[in-house]
């Protein structure tokens, strides 16, 4: 269809909307409108019509533009008539009520505290405030905290000895977990000193700290004498936000009834997502709120506090909140308060709920985007957005139809079958996209979207999509434009209805698989944790000075872990690398290139990348996230080697490796081989006929040896030999017995070699070593190679090595 035609029709639904008194709908079909003609006029404008297609478009606009003014101007005119003195009361009764939930606790001394400041703060307004019907209310509800409070005292009184011992133990959990050991939390006991300082030092993210999330967080005190106003100042505004801004204001400012949640539930039609660049996260609210409207489970509404005793989250009038998150390797909390940007007419400047109660979508997004460094946010992935929000595990699969390994059979089946089970969260996104093919498409240009369905029916396989945007939708195959598409059959199969869902235009629509695969980069997966009864992490430290640069010719000094299974013969372990990130620069640049090769080598330290070759060798990629599937089955070894790798190592990095598992297993960091107590370093060059080649040539004679005299007192000695050259050298080791200490005794090996010449870097190994003299001759695969080297023995016992020639 021409622009010009599809316009028409698209005016005459704004129309007849803006008749009907649908202000919205008439905003949303009249820009859409003037956005076509625009484009009719661009494409041809030497077409007669083409000066009124301009004239429309403006008319169009225009009008949208005066429809929302009407729209803002009298939700403005509604806050005014907004009575101060109720949101007074309703913080008595916050006050009042959280004193309840504390004296259900069974917590006296805390509930006797929490009465006395609901007392205070009613007697407070009850002074300040004229309205008869108020003043009742305050009256009743200070006798009530009143007469508990005296009850709980006098029960105090008469149990005293034990009561102070209680308080005594509440107050001393308290400063102890304020104390710089602060990661030492109910599970301590795992971690060790060092995993400690791992998370303390990254608990500082964009030069605010957040602090692992603990059991005496859940004490937080939400009851302040005025409205809280968050220390770390007001969050960092994007430019488009800044051209709108009018002011900071709290959601009692915006309506007279706010709430945390509407309803028993959230519901996924009411996110919206507005001028923040945040498509990827506020997909993740909406596949959250569709697994909690589902499974009828607490997933992102418990992340927020103050709560219920059944975990819902409620809202706060005076003004403070604490959220947590998984940030860098652990649960932390964010505290905020609920100032909100808004334009003119108090419309707000963030994501939000169309409910104009409802606030949670805004909290959540601010909290999050205070650790991200402010609503100015560069955009992210919604894998890593959904285990900051869920802790669920984090997995890309970009959709490759030219590579031979793409599955998109199986990987239909995976969602198809997952999804419904409550086992994994999805979002797809666009890649780029030229602007025809976003207006041919309805897509939108680099864009994530919440998949909140995947259905079979027969052979047709279908996915429901949601735009975070809640408007521009699919006009493919499928869409509510495809009315032919639509079987009465498959309309009753999906109980759905384009006929009405054209009406209005919401952001949700269907689409078949096959055109998501083909216009669609990528699917977001983010995995339940609790099908892996199993699980296990180690929080680490890889120093930058720790082993080469590049990982392409020696791994010895990467981290390296081992695994073992234990006999089974099936299962499956997952393995999670996540690199901590603290500073927003790094999370935009994101340069580290990360990956987790898995070597079947039987749980011990390999020193070459690719001998043996890895099991599992995957593509190094630049996200904090990096997930590895093992596979166990009969053929399967039990023990593993786990080997951490960068592309370029060019900082230090701070790491969490977390294991996931269908069976028990055992995860522990792999040291060297042996501790070596000894260790000694010579530099040493091949130059002119010192650099005789191989043993291939009759040179070979010529190359620099080493006298290595091994002062053991036993014949079960160990030495490790590590040959470092440069990297475009094939180079080698030998060592040869010349004598032992015991004359009597015979040697072991006349001579042993590190094997194949590797490029730049071999080691070489020797266990059961006899105290006596050996030479050492290190060499080139090629005479003629000149250039330094460093010969370094690890050893069991003490060692010297002199050069000989």
């Amino acid at each position: 269809m021409e622009y010009a035609e599809e316009a028409i029709v698209v005016s005459n639904k704004a129309v007849d909307c803006d008749c009907k008194g649908q202000m919205q709908a008439a905003v949303y079909y009249y820009r859409e409108a003037a956005t076509l003609l625009e484009l009719a006029w661009k494409i041809r404008k030497d077409d007669p019509l083409a000066n009124e297609w301009c004239q429309k478009s403006h008319d169009y606009a225009n009008r949208a533009e005066a429809l929302e003014y009407q729209i803002q101007n009298e939700a403005a005119n509604n806050m005014e008539s907004i009575n101060q003195d109720k949101v007074r009361l309703k913080q008595c009764k916050y006050l009042l009520k959280q004193a309840l939930d504390i004296d259900e606790s069974g917590k006296e001394d805390l509930a006797i505290d929490s009465y006395t400041q609901a007392i205070e703060l009613s007697l407070k307004v009850k002074k300040e405030i004229s309205d008869d019907e108020m003043i009742k209310n305050l009256t009743t509800l200070i006798e009530n905290a009143l007469d508990r409070a005296e009850k709980l005292k006098q029960s105090k009184e008469s149990n005293l000895c034990n009561s102070s011992n209680n308080t005594a133990v509440i107050r001393k959990k308290i400063v102890e977990s304020r104390t710089p050991k602060i990661l030492e939390t109910s599970k301590s006991d795992l971690y060790t000193e060092s995993e400690k300082r791992v998370l303390l030092f990254t608990s500082k993210i964009n030069n605010k700290e957040y602090v692992p999330f603990m059991d005496v967080d859940l004490l937080e005190r939400f009851q302040l004498s005025i409205p809280f106003t968050d220390s770390d100042g007001l969050l960092t505004l994007s430019s488009e936000q800044k051209q709108k801004f009018v002011q900071w204001i709290r959601p009692d400012q915006l309506c007279s009834d706010p709430k945390m949640v509407v309803g028993d539930s959230i519901d996924f039609y009411s996110i919206k997502q507005t001028i923040v660049t945040d498509c990827s996260f506020v997909a993740s609210l909406a596949v959250c709120a569709v697994f909690e409207k589902t499974f009828k489970q607490r997933l992102i509404t418990s992340i927020i506090y103050p709560q219920k005793h059944n975990g819902q989250p409620v809202y706060n009038p005076f003004g403070k909140y604490m959220v947590k998150f998984h940030l860098n390797g652990i649960q932390r909390k964010v505290i905020i308060d609920d100032l909100l940007p808004v334009g003119q007419y108090n419309s707000l400047l963030c994501s939000h709920s169309s409910n104009k109660n409802e606030f949670w979508v805004s909290l959540i997004e601010k909290a999050y985007l205070k650790v991200m460094g402010g609503y100015d946010f560069p955009g992210s992935s919604s894998n890593i957005d959904l285990h900051a929000l869920t802790g669920w595990i984090p997995e890309r699969c970009a959709i490759r139809l030219d590579e031979k390994t793409f599955n998109a059979d199986g990987l239909f089946d995976t969602l198809y079958t997952r999804l419904c089970k409550g086992d994994v969260l999805i979002t797809v996104a666009t890649g780029p996209m030229s602007a025809e093919e976003e207006r041919r498409t309805g897509l939108v240009s680099s864009h994530a979207y919440a998949v909140l369905a995947v259905q079979k029916v027969n052979d047709l396989k279908l996915l429901k999509l949601k735009n975070p945007w809640a408007h521009v939708r699919w006009k493919g195959r499928y869409s509510e434009l495809d009315e032919k598409s639509w079987t009465p059959q498959l309309r009753k199969k999906l109980d759905y209805d384009p006929t009405s869902a054209a009406t209005f235009d919401n952001g949700i629509f269907w689409i078949d698989y096959t055109s998501v695969i083909h216009h669609f980069d990528v699917f977001c997966m983010n995995w339940n944790p609790a099908i892996f009864p199993y699980t296990s992490c180690i929080h680490k430290t890889w120093n930058t000075g720790t082993g080469p640069i590049s990982d392409l010719y020696n791994i010895t000094e990467n981290p390296q872990f081992f695994l073992d299974v234990g006999n089974i013969n099936s299962g499956a372990v997952w393995i999670l690398l996540t690199r901590h990130i603290t500073e927003l620069q790094d999370f935009k640049e994101n340069r580290e290139y990360i990956s987790v090769l898995v070597y079947k080598n039987n749980g011990k330290r390999v020193h070459y990348p690719n001998d043996p070759e890895p099991y599992i060798s995957g593509t190094r990629i630049n996200s904090p996230h990096y997930l590895c599937k093992i596979v166990i089955n009969n053929e399967t070894p039990s023990k593993y080697t786990l080997v951490v790798s960068q592309y370029e190592k060019m900082n230090t990095i701070n790491y969490t490796l977390r294991a996931y598992a269908t069976c028990p297993f055992t995860m522990k960091e792999l040291s060297n081989s042996y501790n070596p107590k000894f260790k000694t370093t010579v530099n040493g060059e091949w130059k002119g006929i010192r650099a005789g080649g191989c043993l291939n040539h009759s040179t070979y004679s010529d190359n620099p040896k080493f006298k290595l005299t091994v002062d053991g007192s036993s014949d079960t000695e160990e030495l490790q030999i590590e040959l470092k050259a440069p990297k475009q050298y094939q180079v080698g080791v030998e060592i040869s017995c010349v004598g032992l200490n015991n004359t009597n005794a015979t040697a072991k090996f006349k001579s042993k070699s590190s094997g194949s010449y590797r490029s730049g870097y071999v080691i070489l190994e020797l266990a059961d070593i006899q105290p006596g003299t050996y030479e050492l001759i290190p060499s080139t695969y090629l005479p003629g190679k000149e250039g330094p080297f460093i010969l370094t023995v690890n050893a069991s016992c003490s060692v010297s090595i002199n050069q000989i020639r």
